[in-house]
């Protein structure tokens, strides 16, 4: 599941990059719940994980967090949320 979440993360990070570009900013409305659902999984995988080897689960973590955030303030400043 730590593979999964880094995964996760590299895909809502780059539809993330992807609603940057302009007439292209509604895309961040679907990538938002599916950063979302990969930050769940990432946190489980890594919780629930007893190998010492965590750096993919944190980085989907991190990845799929930068997705959210990034994609809201996308949002917030195209005017897609009032």
């Amino acid at each position: 599941m730590l593979t999964l979440s880094l995964v996760w993360g590299v895909i809502a990070f780059i539809v993330m990059l992807v609603g940057f570009i302009p007439c292209l900013g509604s895309l961040n409305w679907l990538n938002i719940p599916f950063s979302a659902a990969g930050l769940i999984v990432g946190v489980i995988a890594v919780t629930q994980s007893k190998e010492q080897q965590k750096g993919g689960g944190i980085a989907g973590i991190a990845l799929c967090s930068v997705g959210v955030v990034l994609g809201l303030l996308r949002l917030m400043a195209g005017g897609g949320i009032f």
